[in-house]
């Protein structure tokens, strides 16, 4: 069971969050049926995205909203607009990363008389996405006029939430295996951290198989043999990717509900865009948001509802009755389709199979402590100093080496669009004005001093521009970074 909270009248109190486009009008459908199923909410409706935008609230929530999600804990809420290319953040990025709902819970299963390539052929599969960490924390910076940086941050906490999520979501549907795809073997220490994580936290559910893959081979395999996924667990960025192929599986946004889940404040939302081009006009598919207030009512407790619900939506589904989406012919409105699924509630679909909880699902506990890991040394052996120059890799080089005599320093290499071109490797690499300068330590257990560092940095800025240093450092003796292609252990190697 989820937190939730309740009114003066023991009303559950839930914030409803309308959404732009054809939002209002999948909501409306999901509410009708909530209320036609018997279950009577005390709904708050708040404001967020394209009219908060052009309030001129660069957010896309107001205080408004954010104060009723701190009071509710709960919300259902439609798609929102989210500007492209320019300077306003992402309103549901924000409203996730507000409230710390770490994990967004993508489930997809067959649809009965929606036709795909993959019709018959079970696919049934959760993808559980860390949702707040990753390149989504949205941290860029234009280094040079030609050259962007997006630093991609998780963290052990926040790999471990999610993962433990994802294996709670496999015990409380009655699962067996989980699949935790990463790209590890490039990014060694962001997703390796997550594939490192799910190996440990897997020790303590021994029931249950667990897989690592390549998410390039997860999005192979899944489009090749979906059905042998149940669960899969996966960093942010991979996850958008991965469950929204998921979704294409079964026929596409328009089926796929979404929870965003926290310690605390849980979200529940389709996955689909705003569609504008429809809005409106009676046209929208709402079985996404409609199986996303069914999320929403097991987290409320109302699993009798939530069950009765689903069945009346693949008992409709049964009937051959569709929105446009799935075709033109024969489709009814959005209204109507609301309808029939409401004429429906009391029926079991006879072939399809809706969700299976065995048991509710338990959030998972992580202590809250800042330094979630704790070493026992460190040294700082070192630093990156990325600087802007027009010049070439020799003689950029060779001024470093310059710079650095009679300092604790040696230049160990340059590398450029992560890739050595100092000392010379005798290969071609078209350079842009962005390099990487790496200094460490002449002798190899020196503990360096921070005023050594500032000292040879404030020798660089006099001959060229940078843009910001990486400390290089070692803890528990392993070292904490990672070497450019084509870099040797010793300099020149």
């Amino acid at each position: 069971m989820g937190i939730f909270r309740t009114n003066e009248q023991g009303l559950k109190r839930v914030t409803l969050i309308p959404g732009d486009g054809i939002g209002p009008e999948v909501t409306a459908a999901a509410r009708r049926l909530i209320d036609a199923a018997g279950v009577k909410l005390a709904w708050e409706e708040r404001l967020a995205g394209a009219k908060v935008f052009k309030a001129g609230n660069p957010t896309g929530v107001p205080e408004e909203t954010i104060e009723s999600l701190r009071q509710t804990r709960v919300a259902l809420k439609g798609p929102l607009e989210t500007p492209v290319g320019y300077g306003e953040k992402s309103a549901n990025v924000t409203l996730r990363k507000l409230f710390e709902t770490y994990g967004n819970v993508r489930p997809v299963r067959e649809v009965p008389g929606v036709k795909t390539p993959f019709s018959g052929r079970g696919v049934d599969l959760v993808v559980v996405r860390e949702n707040v960490e990753d390149l989504y924390a949205g941290i860029e910076h234009l280094q040079t006029p030609g050259v962007a940086q997006c630093l991609k941050l998780m963290s052990k906490k926040g790999c471990e939430k999610v993962v433990r999520l994802a294996f709670e979501v496999a015990v409380s549907e009655g699962r067996s295996s989980v699949h935790c795809a990463t790209k590890a073997n490039i990014m060694k220490f962001t997703e390796g951290l997550m594939k490192r994580t799910f190996e440990e936290v897997a020790r303590e559910y021994p029931g249950i198989k667990a897989h690592h893959l390549l998410v390039d081979n997860a999005a192979h395999q899944l489009v090749r043999a979906p059905e042998q996924f149940e669960v899969i667990v996966t960093s942010n960025m991979n996850g958008d990717i991965l469950s929204d192929l998921t979704s294409g599986l079964i026929g596409g946004l328009g089926f796929a509900p979404g929870a965003n889940l926290g310690a605390d404040i849980a979200i529940f939302e389709a996955v689909h865009g705003t569609a504008p081009t429809i809005a409106g006009k009676d046209l929208a598919n709402p079985t996404a948001e409609v199986l996303s207030a069914v999320m929403l009512l097991r987290h409320l407790d109302e699993h009798d509802a939530a069950t009765r619900i689903e069945n009346a939506v693949l008992a409709t589904y049964e009937q051959g009755l569709f929105t446009c989406d799935v075709k033109p012919e024969g489709a009814l409105g959005t209204k109507a389709f609301t309808d029939a699924i409401i004429q429906n509630l009391g029926k079991t679909p006879t072939a399809a199979k809706p969700a299976r909880v065995v048991k509710p699902l338990r959030l998972p506990t992580v202590s809250t402590d800042r330094d979630f890991v704790k070493v026992k040394s460190r040294r700082l052996a070192g630093f990156d100093v990325f600087v802007e120059s027009a010049t070439d890799p020799e003689s950029l080089g060779r001024a470093m080496d310059e710079l650095c005599l009679s300092t604790p320093f040696k230049l160990k290499m340059i590398s450029n669009r992560g890739t050595q071109v100092y000392p010379l490797t005798g290969t071609p690499t078209d350079c842009v004005d962005h390099w990487r300068c790496r200094f460490i330590t002449r002798a190899e257990t020196y503990q360096l001093k921070s005023e050594e560092l500032w000292d040879l940095l404030s020798r660089i800025q006099k001959h060229f521009a940078w843009m910001h240093i990486e400390k290089l450092q070692e803890f528990d003796g392993a070292t904490g970074w990672t070497r450019a292609q084509g870099e040797g252990e010793t300099p020149g190697a």
